[in-house]
C-alpha cells in the first residue's frame, strides 16, 4: 500500500495476532477483559494509561481489587478491542481505510483521548481520516462500508457525514474537470463544448454500487445537491439497480412469473431498494432509459411496493410513452387469477397519464382538444401505430383488445373533462 494511504502506529505486523503473542510474557496478567465472546488476559497499567473508561472502571473497584471487566456493546467487537489493546501496549499496526472507522469508534468508547495520553488512538485515527481518507473517493467508499455495522455511533462521530461530503465533492470536481476538457475552438474561432461520450468522468458510479442502500441514498442525495448532471445520477441508479436486483433474481423478465412472497425478508430488502431508487430518480426526462423505468415498474408490481412508488413510475413512463415499444407495455400480472397474464390496470393508468401529458401541451381553450373525433397528436399516432403493428401476433390479441378498450375509457375521460369545462 502507498505510504500516503496508510499510517504507522508505535510496530506491528498483524492486528490478528493472538493475545499471548504480544502481551508481556514475563509478567502475569492482572486483569481479564471480556468483549463480545472474546477473552483477553492483560495488564492494568498499559490499559489505564491510555483508556479513560478502563481507568474509571478500575478506580471504582479499587477496594475489591477488580480482576475481570466486561465491556458491553463495544463497537467492532473483539477485533476492534484487540487493536485498541495493542495500541495500549505500544504494538505497531497500520491504520487503513479498512479499520479507521472501527478505531475512531472504539477509541471513543474506551475514551482514548488526549486527556489521558498524548497522541492517543483517537487523535491518530482522526488525523488519518481527515488527511488521507477524505481526499480519496475510493477510500471514503470503503470507510462507509465499514460504518454499516458501526451506526449510529459512526454518524454521531461525524465519520459518515464527512465521507459522504467528500464523495459528493469529488464527483462534482470530476464533472467540472470533464466539462473543461471538452472545451474547444470551432473553425470560426468561437469557444464551444464538444459532445461528451456517455458517462465520461463518471468513474465513481461503479464505486458507489457496493454501498448498502441507506448509505447509497445519502450519497446520491448529497451528489444531487452539488449539481452533478442528471444523466450521471441516472447512470448510477441504473448501475446500482442492476447489481442489487438483477443479480439476485429475474425481476424484469416478462417471460417468467416467479412466485413471490411480499412478506419474505429477501423481498422486503429488494422492495426497499426499488422504492429508494425510485425516490432518487432525477425529475428531468430521459435521465434514465424508459426500458429501465418499465423494469422498475415490473419489479414494483411484483414486490408490492408502495402505491406512491408505482404511481411515480407510471407518471414518468406516461410522460414519454411515445418512445416505448409494445414489449415494454407487457407488464405481467403477478397476482392474476387465470383471466389475464398482463396487468391491464397499470397500463390503463399509464395511458391516462400519457393522454393527460399530451393534453397539457395543447391550448386548453381550444374545443377540439376535447373532441373524441379530433385528429390524434403525433405522439399518440406513433404509439397506436406500434400497437397495430403487433396485432397479427395471436398471443397478443387479448392484451391488445384490452388496450383498445382502455383507449375508449380515455376518450370517455376526455369527454368528462370537456363537459366539466363547459359547465
Amino acid at each position: 500500500m502507498d505510504k500516503h494511504h496508510q499510517q504507522q502506529l508505535p510496530v506491528a505486523k498483524s492486528s490478528r495476532q493472538r493475545c499471548s503473542e504480544w502481551v508481556f510474557r514475563d509478567v502475569p496478567s492482572d486483569i481479564i477483559i471480556d468483549v463480545d465472546g472474546g477473552t483477553f488476559s492483560l495488564h492494568k497499567f498499559p490499559l489505564v494509561s491510555r483508556s479513560g473508561r478502563i481507568r474509571k472502571l478500575v478506580a471504582e473497584h479499587r477496594d475489591s481489587d477488580i480482576s475481570r471487566i466486561e465491556l458491553l456493546s463495544l463497537p467492532g467487537g473483539a477485533k476492534s478491542f484487540e487493536l485498541a489493546a495493542q495500541f495500549c501496549y505500544g504494538i505497531n499496526f497500520e491504520i487503513t481505510a479498512a479499520n479507521v472507522a472501527q478505531l475512531c469508534c472504539v477509541s471513543d468508547y474506551l475514551e482514548m483521548t488526549e486527556e489521558y495520553s498524548k497522541n492517543n488512538l483517537g487523535s491518530r485515527a482522526e488525523e488519518y481520516l481527515e488527511s488521507v481518507v477524505c481526499k480519496n473517493l475510493e477510500m471514503c467508499v470503503e470507510v462507509l462500508q465499514q460504518c454499516e455495522n458501526l451506526l449510529p455511533l459512526a454518524d454521531e462521530l461525524n465519520i459518515v457525514p464527512r465521507c459522504i461530503d467528500a464523495i459528493a465533492s469529488k464527483a462534482c470536481v470530476e464533472q467540472i474537470a470533464s466539462s473543461f476538457s471538452r472545451l474547444e475552438y470551432s473553425s470560426s474561432g468561437r469557444l464551444h463544448m464538444s459532445k461528451q461520450p456517455k458517462c465520461e468522468g463518471d468513474w465513481w458510479i461503479e464505486d458507489l454500487s457496493v454501498l448498502r442502500i441507506d448509505l447509497y441514498q445519502r450519497v446520491i442525495t448529497a451528489i444531487k445537491c452539488r449539481g452533478v448532471r442528471p444523466e450521471s445520477i441516472g447512470a448510477s441508479l441504473v448501475n446500482y439497480a442492476e447489481k442489487e436486483l438483477i443479480k439476485k433474481s429475474i425481476l424484469w423478465n416478462q417471460s417468467t412469473q416467479p412466485t413471490v412472497d411480499p412478506l419474505s425478508g429477501a423481498n422486503s430488502q429488494e422492495r426497499l431498494v426499488v422504492e429508494t431508487i425510485v425516490s432518487l430518480l432525477p425529475v428531468e426526462k430521459f435521465a434514465v432509459p424508459i426500458t429501465f423505468l418499465f423494469g422498475m415498474l415490473r419489479s414494483a408490481v411484483m414486490l408490492d411496493c408502495s402505491v406512491s412508488c408505482r404511481l411515480d413510475l407510471e407518471r414518468r413512463i406516461g410522460s414519454q410513452l411515445d418512445i416505448a415499444t409494445l414489449d415494454d407495455l407487457l407488464i405481467p400480472s403477478f397476482r392474476h387469477a387465470g383471466d389475464t397474464l398482463f396487468d391491464v390496470d397499470t397500463v390503463h393508468r399509464i395511458l391516462v397519464n400519457f393522454s393527460q401529458q399530451d393534453d397539457s401541451d395543447e391550448d386548453m381553450d381550444d374545443d377540439s382538444v376535447f373532441e373524441p373525433d379530433s385528429p390524434p397528436s403525433p405522439s399518440q399516432t406513433a404509439l397506436f401505430k406500434k400497437l397495430y403493428q403487433h396485432m397479427h401476433a395471436p398471443s397478443m390479441m387479448d392484451y391488445i383488445g384490452q388496450l383498445i378498450f382502455t383507449s375508449k375509457l380515455i376518450k370517455a375521460y376526455q369527454m368528462l373533462i370537456r363537459e366539466s369545462c363547459a359547465n
